[in-house]
């Protein structure tokens, strides 16, 4: 399964979460819940998983801990914020960038209405 067909199902999953349980929850909670349902779905699902990058000849371990990581490949960042701003975008970039993965998904659980607080973020050219 690539990226986008991967990116379809968390999204639809994530709205049917959004749809059941509302805004204004913490963040920790919806990521219990999506790695939960994605699960059920047959999908590998790590939560907080350690991700480490190498700058010239040094490797950090652990440099930074993605939300969700979805069969290996999709990064995704979730928030539960009144507004994303313009940084948040830019971490998944980052976090794209230097662990060689090509989509993330950045989701915010704090808006009302969830298609508004969805970011799909690139780093490359994907499959179609």
């Amino acid at each position: 399964m690539n990226e986008n067909q991967l990116s379809k199902i968390v999204l639809d999953t994530a709205f049917k979460v959004h749809t059941n349980i509302g805004p204004g929850l913490l963040e920790s909670v919806y990521e219990i819940i999506l790695a939960h349902e994605l699960a059920k779905q047959g999908l590998n699902v790590d939560r907080q998983k350690p991700i480490s990058i190498r700058y010239d000849d040094l490797i950090i371990p652990d440099a930074f801990r993605a939300d969700l990581l979805v069969e290996d490949k999709l990064i995704i960042e979730l928030k539960s914020l009144e507004k994303l701003a313009p940084v948040h975008s830019k971490q998944v970039l980052t976090q794209l960038r230097l662990s060689g993965r090509l989509l993330g998904l950045l989701i915010n659980f704090g808006e009302m209405r969830l298609k508004d607080g969805i970011e799909r973020i690139v780093n490359g050219e994907l499959a179609p």
